[in-house]
Order: C-alpha cells, then structure tokens, then sequence
C-alpha cells in the first residue's frame, strides 16, 4: 500500500472518524508529554446502580477502575481487560488504534460497498479489545509501580471529606476529600455500621487491607 493509497483509504467515509478520533488522540499524548499534565490521570466518570448501591461518580486517583468487594459484571469485564491497572486513556488510544488499522486493512484488502466499512468498525472494535488486554499483560507490573508511587494511603488517614452517597451496614459508597486543591474520590464504608447519609462530613479513621476502599466515621469538625 502506498502512502497515497493510505491517505485515501484512510478518510473514505467509514475509516475517517477513526482517522480524525486517532489523530485527535495523537495530540492528546503529545500535549499531555509536552505540558507534563495527566500523568496517566484521567477521570474515568460512570454511573452505577450496580450490586455495590452507589449511585456516584467513580473517579479514582490514578484514572483508574476501582474493583469494589462486591462487583457488577460491568466492573468484572472491566477487571478482564485490565483496567483496574492500566490507565483507562492509553487502554483506549491502544483500541483506537488497533480498530483503525484492521479496519483501514479490511478496506484495502477486501472491495465492499463504502457502507459496509461501516458495520466492519464494530467486530474490528471487539477485536481490538482483546488484542489490547494481551497485549497490556506484560505492562500491567510497570503501571502498578507506577501507581503506587502516587500518594501514599496513609496520608488519607484523618482527613475529612464529603459523602457522595449513603452508606450503612456494608454497602460501599464514595467520598471526596480535597487535597492541594484537587477533589478526590475514594471508596468507603462505615466502620460501624451506622447510617451515614450522603452529604455528611465524615473522616477517614482507616484503610481496608486490600487496599480497596477506606473505613469512615462522622465527622463533627465545624
């Protein structure tokens, strides 16, 4: 394939929203190297009402999916393709970028009728999941290093944050805590048992031993 036939195959009309998404993902890297911005941190934002009863914001530290105790098969497949270590945005630009080539190969090897290019993204996509969770396997211990090597848990100790949902008993829900000006958001439960109803201050008195979310009380610091 030559370079002109690359360019016209990359922009026919399936394969240029792969192309501009790639692209756009290019310079995402090159400004987050250039800047020195990200680190790997970026908020992965999703909405549960899953088996943890948390209806909030997971937005780990390290851009990460946090595995509660007791996880949706949501969260499982996640764990599958190695997002509770690899960082969600290189994970995905190693997608995009498996899906554009397959796809962009699909399109010079196999004449179709240009909507067809279309419907070949989706396996390509599936595809491309899979491929990226072997191929991340052998980075999984390098990332994990480099995750621990964020703030230590023990400086959340003491510190008092704001609930995102309630908790009780043994459901897990979220706090906030701010840090040099920067929200946080953990996983926690209450170390008591006892109600503590979204929007209440408590304060974080320990750490699970798995290291999966922290022990909570109500904070009665004005």
């Amino acid at each position: 394939m030559s370079f002109e036939e690359l360019i016209k195959v990359s922009f026919n009309p399936a394969n240029s929203i792969l192309s501009i998404l790639l692209i756009l993902s290019v310079l995402y890297w090159v400004f987050t190297i250039i800047s020195g911005v990200g680190d790997f941190d970026v908020d992965f934002d999703t909405d549960f009402n899953a088996d943890i009863d948390v209806d909030a914001d997971i937005d780990t530290p390290d851009g990460m999916v946090e595995v509660p105790h007791d996880p949706s098969s949501f969260i499982q497949f996640l764990k599958f393709l190695n997002l509770d270590i690899i960082p969600i945005t290189f994970f995905l630009t190693l997608v995009l970028l498996f899906t554009w080539l397959i796809n962009v190969n699909i399109s010079y090897l196999i004449p179709l009728p240009y909507w067809m290019y279309f419907i070949t993204i989706l396996p390509a996509f599936i595809v491309s999941l899979f491929l990226t969770k072997y191929i991340s396997l052998p980075l999984k211990p390098i990332f994990k290093e480099i995750n621990h090597k964020g703030e230590e848990a023990y400086d959340y100790l003491g510190r008092i944050g704001r609930l995102k949902s309630t908790i009780d008993k043994d459901r897990i829900g979220m706090i906030e805590i701010i840090i040099n000006k920067d929200p946080i958001k953990l996983l926690v439960k209450s170390k008591d048992g006892s109600l503590l109803k979204e929007g209440e201050n408590v304060c974080i008195v320990d750490e699970n031993p798995d290291k999966k979310f922290y022990w909570v009380e109500k904070s009665y610091e004005i």
